[in-house]
């Protein structure tokens, strides 16, 4: 299947199908012949929401969901970046409450269960506990077969490039999208491999554009992580450990325990640092109408056990603004009337 090209803004950005190039009869094959046709862009009522990535701190988005429906503000389509992918395909997909009820059960020892370490894969984890959760919940679906569009985001680990799957297994393009470099291993797809989406496009406000649609609403996580970015001047001198205070200079507070820098941990950071300088340069070039920031700082990326504060953060979060989402709306509907 050739490839093609539909975001126009963007050359680099492609849109493929998952599992084209494997079974295609298997769970990652093309979508079933009867999925129903998607409405014209543009002609859909409601809001797009462009779901940030942002591991555990994503469960915030169950929340921000919960608030629209609670408001009775619809949603016209999602796009989605890892976690953002794997809650909004799972909300269009109609199994929300599943996830949800999933997430609230995760304790920091169950979550070892879906942990398949893989050592000397392109990953620690190989992935395949948690696909097999999902692939039981959602039974084969298409994104074709959901009522809604539905992009998630991924990256070409070759080229570069960001990638957008519209169509086909749904489990897969979730997989694809949250597929952190050196923790899980990249999925294969059209001769591509992909990687997490939020190293091209951490809140896919620009997919919700291309597609035409009214209004975008963004969710973005990492808004508060790391505040403005500034440069600072220091002396080399500081990195000496032959110097004679340098243990004082190392630890200036005082710390009474040393933090542990792992190989996991120095590339989550590196992952955080990087997600936050390329959310806050897309968003600046393409700004949504609206973006939720929910306050999840205080949750580390690996804190899948407290789903209950981050899906509490981001109900306050979208709680908070329902009446500027309603009114923006109410501008957008009459200036293209």
């Amino acid at each position: 299947m050739m490839n093609r090209m539909i975001h126009r803004r963007d050359a680099s950005a492609a849109s493929v199908t998952p599992g084209e190039t494997a079974d295609p009869q298997g769970a990652g094959g093309a979508a079933s012949a009867g999925a129903t046709p998607k409405r014209r862009k543009g002609d859909r009522e409601g809001i797009a929401l462009a779901l940030g990535g942002g591991a555990a701190r994503g469960w915030a988005h169950i929340g921000v969901i919960r608030a629209l429906e609670e408001a009775d503000i619809p949603v016209s389509m999602v796009a989605g970046t890892s976690i953002g992918a794997l809650v909004g395909g799972c909300y269009l997909a109609g199994k929300l409450d599943d996830l949800e009820a999933f997430a609230r059960s995760l304790t920091r020892r169950g979550m070892f269960r879906f942990l398949d370490f893989h050592l000397g894969g392109a990953g620690l984890i190989r992935g395949m506990r948690l696909s097999d959760r999902l692939t039981d919940s959602l039974h084969g679906v298409a994104i074709e077969d959901l009522s809604r569009p539905f992009v998630a985001v991924a990256t070409d680990s070759r080229s570069g490039h960001e990638v957008w799957l519209d169509s086909g297994s749904l489990v897969l393009a979730m997989r694809a999208s949250y597929a952190l470099p050196g923790v899980f291993g990249p999925v294969d797809c059209a001769g591509r491999r992909l990687l997490d989406g939020a190293l091209v496009n951490p809140v896919p406000a620009n997919v919700c554009r291309t597609m035409e649609e009214r209004m975008v609403v963004a969710v973005n996580l990492s808004h508060d992580l790391y505040g403005r970015a500034a440069v600072v001047r220091l002396s080399a001198r500081d990195c000496d450990p032959s110097s004679p205070d340098w243990r004082e200079r190392r630890n200036p507070e005082g710390r009474a325990r040393r933090e542990n820098f792992g190989i996991v941990r120095s590339m989550v950071d590196a992952f955080n640092i990087i997600q936050d300088r390329i959310s806050r340069s897309r968003l600046a070039g393409d700004p949504p109408d609206l973006s939720l920031n929910p306050r999840v700082r205080e949750i580390g990326l690996s804190e899948f056990n407290r789903a209950a504060e981050a899906i509490d953060l981001g109900y306050e979060a979208a709680s908070a603004r329902i009446s500027e989402i309603r009114q923006i709306a109410r501008e957008i509907s009459g200036d293209r009337d």
